[in-house]
């Protein structure tokens, strides 16, 4: 029997759900609860604002078809299953596909200012492995236009009364209440594991407070610091995620990382030139002859090698981001074409992304944005010299598995409550930060998409969730709640004080390089197993390493210091995730390469790579499990759904390869 009031606890405490995370997924999750009447603590490490959704550029996809080129929810579906690798289920990307236009046209009405045509529609660009015009835009600064927007909404809600079944507002309750600066510990199981609150710490006074909640929402992005340097911003660190993992949550496909083909090399930071650069006409080149070491604009097309359109000439520059990398990857390293540096008379790691044929007013119209950031960051005028690129670590296409239940047109089932369900009963995932809608590889434009989608769905999902519970968090005993809070707090004070006598004690930041480096070089591009050996060989030093580090921070107040090195033991235990999963999976699929594994190999690997934590930080793979949600008992194998859209193999030479009409001939066929 579910609990008696949706609205208060039996000792009259108003309930709440906690999401973690202020990004797109965070915000747009959100909100849906509130729709629902459901009151929120929103828990986010940085300003909402400054939450990694705003450093999106390109666009968010949606088959409008304003161009009357045949674009529909079916071609993107199929597209999107196909960009993947046909390692995502496909009821999933099914519904965000066909949610994808309605979503815009309300982004629309709530105030994004996305580009438009002269007649005064949307305006929609290309992207990676599509031909059709599918990717609505705000110039190139398209996640900052939408997270602000989102904001907007939530502040609406911030200022809202919580009303109970019986239509009162209740005296100083809010349907959100914001906790910015605050960092996830861990989350709160009860004797049975289900998910009850959060432990948290304030990164202003280092207060560890626990958070009662219904249940709780991770939205807390990525992990692209594992790996040093990456398009990312640096609190993309995966923390909470592996967290979470520690404490039993299965953690799914955590070794396919997106590597994006254009970023600004540096020796700190990788500054992301988007994917719209080329949607917008951007070719890459290098010179034909390797020594070449005139100025770009000085060499003529006859002696430009147009990688990218040579080797696929259907989709061009717009071959999805894993094959653009590969092909960027192969001409620098493997055949050292890259530009050519006279000063040190060698070729470096970077070729040429060249806009200077475009008109410079319709730069500026479309991509003032990312074309600021290079001229701030390089030096150098991109409307009158191409600029100097080289792929990055970008995103994650593995994260925290997480449930679906599809209706019978194959699509999700609306307000189910194991939608974005992950194995813990009680905890939700949605973002980057899931593993669900991208497969082996993500189409550009599809993650401020899958990110708003999922929002909207696990929203509801979580609603439908706490009218099952027996039993509001807040009539749990209270000493769970305090046994938590102590062992956070037992914990952060080891950090402090542990190794402040020793001699040769470890830096923190000195580790993190290290894994950086490690991580970069052997695990992202072009993988082989006795590099991976040697991988976790690493892994296992900095493990132990890091029993020895030293706090150089034992300030009481914002202390960052300390903070770092929760986060650091975090990410050694995700970057064991990710390579183990990378020496397990001996096939090439999507963003996942092995040469000595060149094909994709269906029969053996057309699944869900399923981890487990073990004691001692072990890997275990397993192929099933059974996990409770809202009183069901639910078995999940590590199959994939391809139900909607049948495998066949990815080749982007030919224009349409991935087209619905194309897959439509194939899709009768069992490949």
């Amino acid at each position: 029997m579910a609990a008696k009031s949706t609205t208060r606890s039996e000792g009259g405490k108003v309930r709440r759900v906690i999401v973690v995370g202020g990004g797109l997924a965070g915000l747009m999750t959100v909100i849906k609860l509130c729709e629902a009447k459901v009151p929120v603590d929103l828990i986010s490490l940085v300003p909402v604002k400054r939450s990694h959704s705003v450093c999106a550029q390109g666009g968010i996809n949606a088959s409008v078809n304003t161009k009357g080129e045949g674009d529909s929810p079916q071609v993107h579906l199929e597209e999107t299953a196909y960009g993947g690798d046909f390692l995502a289920n496909q009821p999933p990307v099914k519904g965000m596909a066909e949610a994808a236009p309605g979503i815009v046209h309300m982004l629309d009405r709530m105030g994004v200012p996305f580009n438009r045509t002269p007649e005064g529609l949307l305006d929609f660009r290309r992207f990676g492995g599509t031909l059709y015009h599918r990717t609505a835009f705000a110039g190139a600064t398209t996640g900052q236009q939408l997270l602000y927007a989102l904001d907007e909404q939530v502040r609406r809600f911030e200022l809202a009364d919580v009303i109970d079944e019986h239509g009162v507002a209740i005296p100083g309750e809010k349907m959100v209440r914001k906790h910015e600066f605050w960092d996830f510990i861990e989350a709160i199981l009860d004797d049975s594991g289900t998910c009850v609150g959060c432990v948290a710490q304030d990164l202003k006074t280092m207060q560890i407070r626990a958070f009662t909640g219904d249940a709780v929402v991770l939205a807390t992005g990525g992990c692209g610091i594992v790996f040093g340097r990456s398009t990312l911003s640096v609190i993309c660190t995966g923390t909470a995620a592996s967290a979470v993992y520690q404490q039993g949550a299965v953690y799914a496909n955590g070794e396919f990382i997106q590597v994006h083909p254009t970023a600004i090399p540096g020796a700190d930071k990788l500054r992301l030139i988007s994917e719209s650069a080329r949607g917008e006409g951007g070719r890459v080149w290098v010179p034909k002859d390797k020594s070449d070491a005139r100025s770009p604009r000085d060499i003529p097309e006859k002696e430009r090698d147009y990688v990218l359109e040579r080797m696929y000439p259907g989709y061009g520059n717009l071959v999805p981001r894993d094959i653009a990398s590969r092909a960027i990857f192969r001409t620098c390293f493997h055949e050292g074409r890259g530009i050519f540096n006279a000063a040190t008379g060698r070729n470096e790691n970077e070729v040429y992304l060249d806009l200077t044929h475009k008109d410079e007013k319709f730069l500026r119209a479309k991509l003032a944005g990312i074309l600021e950031i290079y001229e701030k960051f390089a030096g150098t005028d991109p409307y009158k010299n191409p600029m100097k690129v080289f792929p990055a670590v970008h995103y994650s296409m593995g994260g925290l598995w997480v449930d679906y239940e599809a209706d019978a047109r194959g699509a999700l089932k609306a307000g189910s409550p194991r939608n974005h369900a992950t194995s813990i009963p009680g905890l939700y995932a949605v973002g980057e930060v899931d593993y669900q809608y991208h497969g082996a590889n993500r189409l550009g434009a599809n993650s401020l998409l899958s990110c708003i989608y999922g929002g909207m769905v696990c929203g509801p999902a979580v609603a439908t969730y706490q009218k099952s519970i027996k039993r509001s968090a807040l009539d749990l005993p209270r000493s769970i709640f305090d046994k938590a809070e102590k062992r956070a707090e037992a914990d952060y004070q080891r950090i402090l004080t542990q190794n402040q006598d020793a001699k040769q004690p470890e830096n923190a930041y000195r580790l993190h390089q290290e894994l950086g480096e490690t991580m970069l070089r052997d695990c992202t591009i072009e993988r082989d197993n006795a590099t991976l050996d040697r991988v976790l060989e690493k892994l296992g030093e900095l493990e132990e390493r890091a029993g020895r580090i030293k706090s150089t921070d034992t300030a009481p107040r914002v202390n960052q210091g300390a903070q770092f090195v929760r986060h650091l033991e975090n990410m050694l235990v995700l970057a064991r995730v990710i390579a183990e999963g990378a020496r397990n999976r001996d096939e090439s699929r999507g963003a996942h390469y092995k040469p000595e594994f060149p094909a994709r190999n269906d029969a053996e690997w057309q699944r869900t790579t399923l981890a487990r934590h073990e004691e001692k930080g072990a890997v275990r793979f397993i192929r099933a499990f059974d996990y409770a949600c809202a009183g069901q008992s639910i078995h999940v194998t590590d199959a994939v759904d391809t139900s909607l859209v049948a495998p066949r193999e990815r080749k982007y030479e030919q224009a349409g390869a991935a087209s619905a009409q194309a897959t439509g001939k194939l899709s009768q066929k069992s490949v």
